[in-house]
């Protein structure tokens, strides 16, 4: 399997390349030249097999230049029961006399949001593509974060050998338990920089880096790779792909008692996912490509409603209100991962495409053409839900269903509900839960509690109290922030970006 840039102008590589580079020459992001199919039957063995395994027959479709023993060894270490507790992706019913909704829980691994999936693999599928294209170089990974993706990378590759990892946030653009995590990170090979303005700004400074000639050779000479653990990475969206196979699965597997109906193979799906870089509900796309029985994607935004509007009228249009929200990982106006979609929808025509990504830089704005839409509108429902609506359903949430749920999660059962209401459909759905409650202690505790209630309280007091009144248990990961030593204090400018990324460690 090869693959190939969605911009054109850059010659195809392995799918260890594409691992290696993160983002293609060209500006464009790699896609296969080819998407796989699994068979009904393929997918139904699913069912019988642990959640590793899972990720290992997906994987070894699309990365051919890794064995099968590769791969399950990577999987095994990667989601290792000493990481994710009870599992990396448990499917939980809202209620247990329903058969209708149910939770994908992706927060259960060592950083508490859904990003570790992709992000504890990523370090084994990049040492490993480095070692496979013969260079002795130091893999330098850089990230820009809108809050999760940060930790998680700075996590799965904290101390890996002949790697390093430079981390950039939107100073005021995460949440205190988000900022906590990165600012407080161990390893001496990790580097964490907040920098003003925008997560956009921070994403459009990585991007430039990347296409900087200078920076290359700068870091040539020092003997460093530059490559990403963003999603514009394939081995960071891959692996993604595979958990809603698992959500499937588990369904296929489960036996509810009567009058709750088994699942049968075949019947389709609803896949509610709270989205900003689109990447997560991309993967959700590759995965009804390749056969995975899917009704509707509903696509879920919060008050930086680009995508919503989008996917109403076909219209990028980035030249808006930014707006600071309480799910700030989805504060995102430039979806990186549209253009992939894009892409496959469009013809796979690379000179449109490019097309679009130039109008959107230099003009703020792109209009897709009357087909693309027609087959954007087939599968996706768009929708967003204010910072108000959000604190709403999470109490409603609590009440009906007794689940505590984070603010991004919030924001994909608002907009479901408004969409079931409108259109009265009752396909079982599926709830893509990106992140723990507790990473949102402060607006978990408003919306439980009473608005305001979290102001003048410390983030350590609202973890106890969110954990006292729900039940649950606070996430290792943020147990004890606070007491946690502040290792990362640099704050830059957007044009400082590249002088952090290319100072030796």
């Amino acid at each position: 399997m090869n693959y190939i840039s969605t911009r054109g102008a850059s010659p195809s590589c392995s799918s260890a390349e594409a691992i290696r580079r993160g983002l293609a020459p060209d500006g464009g992001l790699y896609v296969p030249e080819s998407i796989p199919v699994l068979e009904p039957e393929e997918i139904e063995a699913l069912a019988r097999v642990p959640f590793a395994d899972r990720v290992v027959s997906i994987l070894s479709r699309f990365l051919t230049d890794y064995g099968q023993a590769e791969l399950r060894r990577m999987a095994e270490e990667a989601y290792a029961e000493e990481k994710f507790v009870p599992s990396p992706a448990p499917l939980v019913p809202l209620n247990i006399y329903s058969d209708r909704m149910y939770f994908l829980e992706l927060w259960h691994g060592p950083t508490a949001a859904f990003k570790d999936l992709a992000l504890q693999i990523l370090p084994h599928l990049m040492t490993a593509a480095m070692h496979k294209s013969g260079t002795e170089k130091e893999v330098r990974i850089l990230a820009a974060t809108s809050g999760d993706t940060g930790k998680a990378a700075l996590e799965g590759f904290r101390d890996v050998p002949g790697t390093s990892v430079v981390v950039f946030y939107p100073a005021k653009g995460v949440s205190d338990a988000q900022r906590l995590q990165m600012v407080t990170q161990e390893g001496a090979n990790c580097r964490v920089v907040a920098v003003e303005g925008t997560f956009d700004d921070t994403q459009a400074g990585v991007k430039e880096i990347f296409s900087d000639p200078e920076a290359a050779e700068a870091l040539d000479r020092s003997g460093v790779f530059l490559s990403s653990a963003n999603s514009i990475n394939w081995g960071r969206l891959a692996p993604q792909i595979a958990y809603y196979f698992s959500a499937y699965a588990d369904l296929l597997a489960a036996a509810p008692k009567p009058p709750l109906e088994p699942m049968q193979m075949g019947e389709k799906v609803n896949l509610v996912v709270p989205t900003g870089n689109f990447g997560n509900i991309l993967a959700a796309w590759y995965a009804m490509r390749m056969g995975l029985p899917v009704n509707k994607l509903i696509c879920a935004s919060n008050r930086n409603k680009v995508l919503a509007d989008f996917l109403r009228t076909g219209t990028y249009d980035r030249r808006r209100e930014f707006y600071r929200t309480n799910s700030p990982s989805m504060d995102i106006l430039v979806s990186s991962n549209l253009e992939r979609l894009l892409f496959e929808l469009g013809g796979r025509d690379a000179d449109k495409v490019a097309t679009w990504m130039k109008d959107l830089g230099d003009k703020g704005s792109y209009a897709v053409d009357p087909a693309t839409f027609r087959a954007l509108s087939e599968v996706f429902v768009g929708g967003f839900a204010d910072e108000q609506g959000t604190v709403k359903t999470i109490r409603e949430v609590y009440d009906r269903f007794d689940h505590v749920i984070d603010t991004h999660t919030a924001v994909g059962f608002n907009v479901y509900e408004r969409y079931a209401t409108r259109t009265g459909d009752t396909t079982r759905t599926i709830f893509v839960s990106t992140a723990s409650p507790f990473k949102f202690a402060g607006t978990a505790c408003d919306a439980l509690f009473g608005n305001g209630y979290s102001r003048g309280r410390s983030e350590a007091v609202l973890l106890d109290e969110l954990a006292a009144e729900s039940g649950m248990e606070i996430p290792a990961a943020l147990a004890g922030l606070a007491e946690k030593p502040v290792l990362h204090v640099t704050e830059i400018r957007p044009v400082g970006m590249k002088e952090e990324a290319l100072r030796p460690f």
